[in-house]
């Protein structure tokens, strides 16, 4: 990967679980944990690993439990993923980081800011959506149908959503980004379509398939976890934190992003251009170099 190499390595937790993790940047650089979105694992897109290491930044992902090569965690909460960050960062010897999380991994990332202001330097969530309960959010509005129809399976009991995920993912298991594409059917904007076309798509691509590589139980989690109690009050967040959403994003519209803004102690960055995948091509550089100034 550009010369920087990619490591791979397995972290284990205090309760047992194995958490698959890969690293890739600069070996001396300075950590930023990815949180992936949902579905997601550890996949390091290189566009990130060379923007991190030209700052100086080396890149350390891991796969969410019951994602990819990670032991499933049934039942757990969004604050759950701030216990193992802290033991991945300890297993690694680093005793303060940043943290990036996307889609469903920003309330994770959000999470850290909260409950770990000790060891998060700063942290930057990227369309993420707002809790459920947010009052005065219509929380689907705006979204394309297949996420209308998966939030309202994962409202249901647990052999629906089991069932209507495993239909979902079907088609995207081994998938071209094309495919991808045409699974994901009306999420995907103008401007997200481009973005997917590619190295970037490929990524995508790599990543969903390793995600879903052990089943439909880390995605279950995922969509558990973002509909419930995330764990934490909002109140909480200490560590500095900015959101940045695209207006363009038919998977978290911006409207989650707005609310987000109003409501936490926060830097916004709302973007008239992007969407929901985009942001990653357009504003990466932008999201690290906010991380830098603290």
């Amino acid at each position: 990967m550009s010369g920087w190499g990619r490591d791979t390595l397995s972290v284990t937790v205090d309760d047992g679980r194995v958490l698959e993790v890969v690293l890739a940047g600069p070996e001396d650089g300075r950590p930023v944990f990815i949180h992936h979105g949902t579905p997601g694992a550890a996949e390091l897109f290189e566009l990130r690993v060379a923007a991190g290491a030209e700052r100086g930044l080396r890149h350390v992902s891991y796969s969410r439990p019951g994602y990819g090569g990670s032991g499933r965690h049934p039942g757990r909460a969004v604050a759950d993923c701030v216990a193992d960050v802290v033991a991945i960062a300890d297993a690694l010897g680093y005793e303060r980081f940043y943290t990036v999380g996307g889609s469903g991994g920003g309330p994770h990332t959000i999470a850290c800011a909260a409950l770990a202001p000790e060891r998060v330097i700063a942290a930057a969530s990227m369309a993420s959506p707002a809790p459920a309960d947010a009052e005065g959010l219509d929380w689907t509005a705006g979204m394309g149908q297949e996420n209308v129809d998966e939030f309202a399976a994962a409202r249901g009991p647990d052999a629906g959503l089991e069932s209507f995920l495993e239909r979902q993912a079907a088609p995207m298991v081994g998938a071209s980004p094309e495919q991808i594409i045409e699974a994901l059917g009306e999420l995907v904007s103008e401007v997200d379509r481009r973005a997917l076309s590619g190295a970037f798509g490929e990524s995508i691509a790599r990543e969903v398939d390793r995600a879903l590589s052990n089943g439909v139980l880390g995605w279950f989690d995922d969509d558990r976890a973002i509909l419930g109690d995330w764990g934490f009050d909002l109140s909480d967040i200490r560590a500095p934190l900015s959101i940045w959403h695209g207006a363009q994003d038919r998977f978290v519209p911006i409207a989650h992003g707005e609310w987000l803004a109003g409501h936490v102690r926060a830097d916004a960055h709302l973007r008239p251009d992007d969407g929901h995948l985009s942001l990653v091509l357009s504003a990466y550089g932008e999201i690290l170099d906010a991380l830098l100034e603290h």
